[in-house]
């Protein structure tokens, strides 16, 4: 090999070196739960009001957003419930949208592990995820309370018993039989990669993996929810495939189901198709 390949392969590798390094930092930037100080920042920028809240479940801690100081009991609520990996900052656009806030009260909150407190300490339960959503709603009125669960949201506010003004899942992974298991997973399992994870996607690694065992425990019981539910899924989606929502129409009667079919929509509709689910939204704040 010649002197000069020698040192063009060793800038090829200090810059891929470089790179990969540029992008693990990126990586953890975005992925770390934020301060409230940055989660007040974030909100600033666009004139919204954000109002936080420290609260316990069984001696875990997590973190409440509320988008109005007090709760107006004249309106409905709605509380939306963040998937894995996830944020309650990915509802954050509902969060400071004039027209949703002008008819209903908003909140969301970090689910154990996701937050500040006990980042990756996740329960891998929605057993427990369910409980400490009723805990939370204590005291608002339940036919005024519209659920809002995304992705691994979706089966933590379907396995409610409660009868709730409507129940909306936004691209819900409820169905064992078609839970993916993407090959990024390895990362997580093999554990010479596994140290380049930040601590959510380890978190998020391992609900995913106890995901499909935890949703045989459910799926027969599907059903007992009394609530109307609204499912809302694109046809594309390959994260939580559609045959999830085309489950639930099959177990459901039509009276108390309905599928709305995003053509083209992937996983990420909360974002993508936030009009369609703002309509959708404010549709349902209507109805009686």
């Amino acid at each position: 090999m010649s002197k000069k390949l020698k040192i063009v392969l060793k800038i090829v590798g200090l810059l891929f070196a470089l790179i990969l390094g540029a992008i693990i930092v990126l990586f953890y930037r975005f992925s770390s739960p934020k301060s409230d100080v940055e989660i007040q920042k974030e909100f600033a920028k666009n004139n919204g009001a954000v109002f936080i809240k420290k609260h316990q479940f069984k001696g875990h801690h997590y973190r409440v957003l509320a988008f109005q100081k007090e709760i107006d009991t004249t309106l409905t609520t709605i509380v939306f419930v963040h998937g894995s990996p996830g944020s309650a900052l990915d509802f954050k656009r509902y969060g400071a949208d004039v027209d949703i806030n002008r008819e209903a009260n908003l909140m969301t909150y970090e689910r154990v592990g996701y937050g500040i407190d006990e980042t990756g300490n996740v329960q891998e339960s929605i057993a427990f995820e369910t409980e400490l959503l009723d805990e939370l709603l204590n005291g608002l009125t339940k036919r005024k309370t519209i659920l809002v669960g995304y992705s691994y949201g979706g089966p933590i506010v379907l396995a409610s018993k409660n009868m709730y003004k409507k129940i909306v899942l936004l691209a819900p992974a409820v169905y064992s039989k078609v839970e993916p298991l993407p090959w990024i997973l390895n990362f997580y399992q093999w554990k010479a990669t596994r140290w380049l994870l930040p601590d959510i996607w380890m978190a998020a690694s391992k609900e995913k993996l106890s995901h499909k065992k935890d949703l045989r425990n459910f799926e027969d019981s599907w059903i007992d929810n009394p609530s109307g539910i609204l499912s809302i899924h694109g046809d594309t989606d390959w994260i939580v495939p559609y045959e999830n929502s085309l489950y639930l129409k099959e177990k459901f009667p039509s009276k108390q189901f309905e599928l709305v079919t995003l053509e083209g929509a992937g996983h990420g509709l909360v974002w993508s198709h936030f009009k369609e689910i703002k309509n959708k939204l404010l549709q349902l704040l209507k109805d009686e």
